[in-house]
């Protein structure tokens, strides 16, 4: 599993849908550069069982991620059909609707292979044919990247394993702490709590007082 922290994100154009239902060609993370933060996601596969309770979560808590100016975006390994379909289904029926945040088509797999998030891997068999080994859909993997294009953040949970939002959003503010601070943010660090400085004083002044 390659780690992309402190690496530019890879870039990539792709089909995706819009705003619960708009299709869009050539949809791209770039056009977030210089503007905003990115919460980069991966899921297995649409109408499955634990990827629509954490695209509806997203969604609830998607004000909480503009309030901070991040973009939330989406992917797998499905067709912007498939997605479309899935945001108009009702979400009593297994479906997503009301998910307003873009959803990336990445059915060629190139996306998650250059996030290195693919549960799986191709291979050559003896007879010099490609053959693809393990589940060819997204693990479970976020991205938090900077206003730079930057890596700041990645987790990548396996299949059965959801995924807390509410961590997402505390991984957020601590990167906007320290960009807007300067301080860096010890174990359990949650908004309103105090930074420390990285010197030797600023640790033994923060373990005084908090241990």
């Amino acid at each position: 599993m390659a780690v992309l922290v402190g690496k530019k994100a890879p870039l990539f154009e792709a089909d995706a849908v819009i705003n619960g239902g708009e299709f869009v060609e050539k949809f791209s993370l770039e056009q977030y550069i210089g503007k905003k933060h990115v919460v980069f996601f991966f899921y297995p596969l649409d109408f499955t069982f634990v990827c629509p309770t954490e695209l509806l979560a997203f969604q609830e808590k998607l004000e909480e991620f503009e309030k901070r100016n991040v973009a939330v975006v989406g992917c797998s390994i499905d067709s912007k059909f498939s997605h479309w379909a899935w945001l108009n289904t009702e979400v009593n029926k297994g479906g997503i609707k009301g998910v307003k945040y873009p959803l990336v088509a990445d059915l060629s797999k190139t996306i998650s292979e250059n996030y290195d998030v693919l549960a799986g891997e191709y291979e050559y068999t003896e007879d010099g044919e490609m053959d693809f080994e393990g589940d060819p859909v997204a693990f479970r993997g976020l991205f938090l990247i900077d206003k730079q294009g930057v890596v700041r953040h990645q987790v990548v949970n396996d299949l059965p394993l959801g995924r807390s939002i509410d961590e997402a959003i505390r991984i957020v503010d601590a990167l906007q702490y320290f960009e807007e601070v300067g301080e860096v943010c010890p174990a359990n660090w949650k908004q309103g709590d105090a930074g420390m400085k990285a010197t030797a004083d600023g640790v033994a002044d923060y373990l005084g007082k908090n241990y």
